[in-house]
């Protein structure tokens, strides 16, 4: 027996997403023919019903306030029936099939302070963590970096002039919250030293199997540390992912001197022309700059308008890369080889299926 959506009263898991969609979307779901972006952040959507619905994308950012929030849904009230969404990337999405309200829309998203953009062959917002204002295991900051990466390249959203879209993400550790393992530039936080343990407070606050359970690689192991239970580490296993402080406050991990910021290439999720690929090391590390990050704007703004010379029509800077081959990129951009360059873990990179055409 079918049961109808508004008959479907639960706690467990999410509203199904049918209820929120706009009624054209709704109507059309499944019968879309095609889309064409008009301008730069406006895009058209054309159903085989003849239907069209025109999407405006603005930047938006992860962490907004509850003002700003309201703000953005009154435009939506007035505009779009109510009706918004938030890309992954934090942008902000208001679509309607009224084509005379695309410029009224645009200029109240001016006056908000939000542009329009993202679309094409353009850089979108950058998708990141939570840096230092959330995360117990940042090793730099996240919407300090991105709010002076984006400042740099603000021309690039707001215009499709790139030679393809350009998807920037930031992970403030490897953990990786972000996308930075697929994406054509990346930011990854780096700790470079393994946790300080604070023997005294260590039993008082932790359950020492628990601490030697919680690492991945085997590194922390049960020691007597001055007569006292406690834990040592074993350096050259660490690979700094926090897990141990994650259950063990007294085993902080965060280094004001020695953690900093690495910048990684060549990623993409999209099979055109080539397989997805995954971002490969650019800029082995960069000291922490707040609160503008000069170094990391600077190296970033140099990939793109090196890439942006000289790549092809619709060429992803990992395709650009596999072109002109690597010593290529490095003498192009002027990034100095160093040994951390140099990958000697092969098999993932080789056995991993990274693309959806499937073959037997």
């Amino acid at each position: 027996m079918a049961i109808d959506l508004k008959d479907r009263i639960t706690d467990i898991g999410p509203p199904h997403y049918e209820q929120f969609l706009p009624p054209v979307i709704k109507e059309n779901y499944g019968k879309w023919k095609y889309h064409e972006i008009l301008k730069p952040g406006v895009l058209m959507h054309v159903s085989e019903t003849g239907d069209k619905v025109y999407t405006i994308r603005a930047g938006g950012s992860r962490l907004m306030s509850i003002k700003k929030i309201r703000m953005i849904c009154d435009l939506a009230d007035k505009y779009c029936g109510g009706h918004l969404r938030f890309t992954s990337r934090h942008n902000i999405e208001f679509m309607t099939t009224d084509e005379s309200k695309i410029d009224e829309i645009i200029e109240a998203l001016a006056e908000l302070g939000h542009p329009v953009g993202g679309m094409g062959k353009s850089i979108t917002s950058i998708v990141h963590t939570q840096g230092w204002i959330h995360c117990h295991s940042a090793a730099t900051d996240a919407s300090g970096i991105v709010k002076a990466v984006m400042d740099a390249i603000f021309e690039h959203y707001a215009n499709m002039d790139l030679p393809a879209k350009c998807r920037i993400a930031l992970a403030c550790c490897l953990n990786m919250c972000g996308a930075v393992h697929c994406s054509d530039i990346a930011i990854l936080g780096v700790h470079r030293r393994p946790p300080i343990i604070d023997h005294k407070n260590l039993r008082k606050v932790c359950e020492i199997p628990n601490v030697s359970a919680s690492c991945p690689t085997a590194a922390i192991r049960p020691a007597t540390v001055e007569g006292v239970a406690s834990v040592e580490i074993i350096e050259e296993m660490c690979m700094f992912c926090a897990n141990c402080y994650t259950v063990c406050p007294a085993l902080p991990l965060n280094n004001a001197l020695n953690d900093g910021v690495s910048l990684w290439v060549g990623g993409k999720v999209s099979n055109a022309r080539q397989e997805p690929m995954f971002s490969k090391l650019a800029v082995p590390y960069i000291e922490n700059e707040p609160p503008r990050w000069p170094t990391v704007v600077n190296s970033i703004v140099n990939i793109i308008d090196v890439w942006r010379k000289d790549a092809r029509n619709y060429e992803r800077i990992g395709e650009w890369i596999n072109r002109i081959g690597w010593p290529n990129f490095f003498k192009k951009t002027g990034i100095p080889f160093q040994k951390e360059h140099i990958d000697d873990f092969k098999h993932a990179g080789l056995t991993y299926k990274r693309s959806a055409h499937l073959t037997y």
